[in-house]
């Protein structure tokens, strides 16, 4: 691919926000805190120009932090991909905690789920048999 046809494809930090959700001082943040891969090119003016691989880590790194991966984590994931070979396995374990966090969460959202579901079945009840006056009342 040559310059140009690699110019063309490339996008602007305002495209690259867009596509990510990602804010514009987001993207600024994750490019000073080393969490790109790549280091962002740059146009002869300065101006950022990201790459569609850019983009893809960028969406990784996106549902990462979402998910609840501290961002020292996302950090050392980052450092470990730009080093290249060799360390899949530490990658590997990184990851896998982090699964096994959101597992837990998701297994406390549910308890708390059914909880909740639990409670509504109790007011829609009470509320149906007109005897919803009651509930949960700090003076009754």
């Amino acid at each position: 691919m040559t310059t140009t046809e690699a110019a063309a494809q490339s996008l602007s930090i305002g495209e690259v926000a867009e596509r990510t959700g990602l804010s514009v001082h987001a993207l600024r943040f994750y490019e000073r805190e080393g969490l790109l891969v790549d280091p962002v090119q740059r146009t002869s003016g300065g101006r950022r120009r990201y790459t569609s691989l850019d983009v893809d880590w960028l969406l990784i790194c996106v549902k990462l932090r979402e998910s609840g991966m501290p961002l020292a984590d996302l950090k050392h994931f980052a450092e470990l991909v730009r080093r290249g070979p060799g360390n899949e396995e530490e990658r590997l374990r990184l990851l896998d905690a982090h699964r096994q966090r959101v597992d837990a969460r998701i297994q406390a959202l549910e308890e708390c789920r059914s909880v909740i579901t639990w409670k509504v079945g109790v007011y829609a009840e009470h509320l149906a048999g007109g005897e919803a006056g009651g509930l949960w009342d700090p003076t009754a």
